[in-house]
């Protein structure tokens, strides 16, 4: 039998870097790794022309499209980007914001407001600092350069909300700093400025702490596989996902065996991993994954992308161990 040939668009990163230089086979499957550093543009050509068989993809988008019916795309419970938030929260100094909930009623820069790290933000306002957001005035814009952050083919919210964009494309960090907006909810830090604070200067604590109280580890992003490769041969979805799990778990091994990061402290990183995330803070399938998924369920819903919760089940096809 012939092998299968995949294109595989995805970023670069130490956990699947094995699938794109072959230190992992995927079996019967030959992967055309497609190695792009932008993850918007990897999901502005997935969701909007399928140019890919298989690729990295925004997790509110994903869970947003299924909620309406669209079945363009199974998904697979991997999460190649994960990012704690809080770090991502700068404000104007200027603004009278002292603690998360000064952030009510004031004006606030999101690259895209349907976007997975607002959607973590926004919950983890609400939900650990008691924000109450209603009131906020939303403006989407790209973070540190003029114009707008991608084309998303997101749906709308069931809800609609009022967003603007500055009629001059500037960007948000410019936005800031002239005390425009108030606040950035972001994926980038902005371009330091005197008028610029992080919310939460020690973010690394606030982290730490929140996953280890919480055991959530913010999912950004997951992967799908186009529906028709994916009914051609549903075996693509298993051989896939062990593919995964093993670039990760070689990733996993290399770091622990060594330094490959110019990280001089990278050792106590290493400790850190077995304290706050029990060794490996990048686990597949749904079980080992449930708070951080049961969060970002709670949050679509409250935030009116979804009508009501999916059940995990439906939201990923089945795969090898996808239910211990």
């Amino acid at each position: 039998m012939s092998r299968l040939k995949l294109s595989l668009a995805c970023g670069f990163y130490d956990r699947t870097d094995a699938l794109r230089t072959g230190d992992v086979k995927v079996d019967g499957i030959d992967i055309d790794f497609i190695l792009i550093s932008n993850p918007r543009e990897i999901f502005d050509r997935m969701g909007g022309k399928q140019e890919f068989d298989v690729s990295e993809f925004s997790s509110s988008e994903y869970i947003s499209r299924l909620g309406r019916g669209d079945r363009s795309f199974v998904a697979i419970p991997v999460f190649p980007s994960r990012v704690f938030r809080h770090g991502y929260i700068y404000i104007n100094r200027k603004a009278g914001i002292r603690e998360p909930k000064d952030i009510a009623g004031k004006r606030v820069g999101v690259p895209v407001y349907t976007m997975t790290a607002a959607v973590w933000i926004r919950g983890h306002l609400m939900h650990q600092y008691g924000v109450d957001l209603s009131g906020c005035r939303w403006l989407e814009g790209a973070i540190n350069h003029a114009g707008s952050h991608g084309e998303p083919s997101a749906p709308p919210l069931l809800k609609p909300i009022e967003v603007e964009r500055d009629p001059q494309g500037r960007s948000l960090s410019e936005l800031l700093a002239q005390g425009e907006i108030d606040v950035i909810m972001g994926t980038q830090h902005p371009i330091p400025h005197p008028e610029i604070a992080p919310l939460f200067p020690d973010a690394r604590a606030v982290e730490r702490a929140f996953a280890k109280t919480t055991r959530i580890f913010p999912m950004m992003h997951l992967v799908v596989i186009r529906r028709d490769v994916y009914e051609r041969d549903r075996s693509v979805a298993d051989r896939l996902y062990k593919g995964f799990v093993d670039a990760k778990n070689l990733a996993l091994s290399r770091l622990k065996r060594g330094h490959p990061l110019m990280l001089p402290w990278l050792h106590q990183d290493v400790h850190e991993l077995d304290e706050v995330f029990g060794g490996d803070p990048y686990p597949c399938g749904i079980e080992a994954n449930r708070p951080s998924l049961d969060a970002l369920m709670q949050y679509m819903v409250e935030q009116n992308f979804i009508a009501r919760p999916i059940p995990f089940e439906d939201v990923f096809v089945p795969v090898d161990k996808l239910l211990r």
